[in-house]
């Protein structure tokens, strides 16, 4: 697979918090120069396929299982993946979602990967929660023509993918160097008490896992890494990351997730920096 000239790739999966739709903003903060590409929270991956054919060598991690194996199956069997993706396909149904999604202990990665992809395309807005028994838990989505099989995607992000090293971890494990890049995008500090996607993993993400992120982002400062950060646009955001190593800028997200349609739209999030952008 040498052909680079394919099909632009882009996100395989649908992800709550995705950066689709700003990620023109955020190639305007990049820094002028870097080495190596980080993205920890590697979800939908939109950064990473816009930036691969750029990139010396990406690091993509997450501590969600199910989407690691995704990444993997399509870096190494997308042939064999597609195959199973057509069978989910031609039996989409109401009954046949409940079906697959209760399919929790299956043991090949593809079938693994297979299952992933069909739900994320199929479920209640591309939502991924799971319960704290680590199940996927999500209702089957209205959807006229879901887009299950994606063929042509699939192998784009194939070829994305022979740039990057994919690894099942967590954030506090990456280990980049001086002059490499890292871009976090973590599950996001709920902006009212309300909010409900925290439920990434069986673990919810914390205000103790935002301060370790922030204090890891520290200790990269210091030794030389470039970071970017996105997160919601409060007060505790802001308050973790105010003084002068940081420097945040807001971005206009649209938001389409929400049980209320009048309560989608734009929301202020922030984009935090510890390097200067013009």
């Amino acid at each position: 697979m040498e052909n680079r000239s394919c099909k632009q790739a882009a996100p395989f999966v649908k992800w709550v918090g995705g950066k689709r739709n700003i990620k023109d903003s955020l190639i305007s903060k990049l820094p002028f120069q870097f080495n190596n590409y980080y993205e920890p929270f590697a979800g939908g991956g939109a950064l990473f396929f816009e930036l691969y054919k750029r990139l010396k060598q990406a690091y993509l991690s997450d501590s969600n299982l199910d989407l690691i194996l995704a990444y993997k199956v399509i870096e190494k069997n997308p042939n064999e993946l597609i195959e199973f993706l057509k069978i989910h396909a031609k039996k989409h149904n109401k009954e046949y979602y409940y079906k697959i999604r209760q399919q929790h202990e299956l043991q090949d990665a593809i079938e693994i990967a297979a299952r992933f992809i069909y739900l994320n395309k199929t479920c209640y807005n591309g939502l991924y929660r799971v319960n704290k028994s680590g199940r996927f838990n999500v209702p089957v989505g209205s959807y006229n023509n879901p887009n299950i099989i994606q063929e042509n995607n699939i192998l784009a992000c194939n070829q994305a993918l022979e740039s990057a090293v994919i690894r099942y971890q967590d954030f506090r494990d990456i280990k980049p160097d001086k002059g490499d890049f890292v871009y976090f995008d973590p599950p996001y500090y709920p902006v009212n008490a309300t909010s409900q996607f925290t439920s990434y993993t069986k673990s919810d993400f914390s205000e103790k896992d935002q301060i370790d992120l922030r204090n890891l982002a520290l200790r990269l400062h210091k030794s030389g890494v470039l970071v970017m950060i996105s997160n919601s646009n409060t007060e505790f955001i802001r308050g973790l990351y105010k003084g002068g190593i940081f420097n945040a800028h807001i971005v206009n997200a649209p938001r389409y997730v929400n049980s209320k349609a009048d309560a989608r739209g734009p929301v202020e999030e922030l984009l935090i920096l510890n390097y200067k952008v013009k």
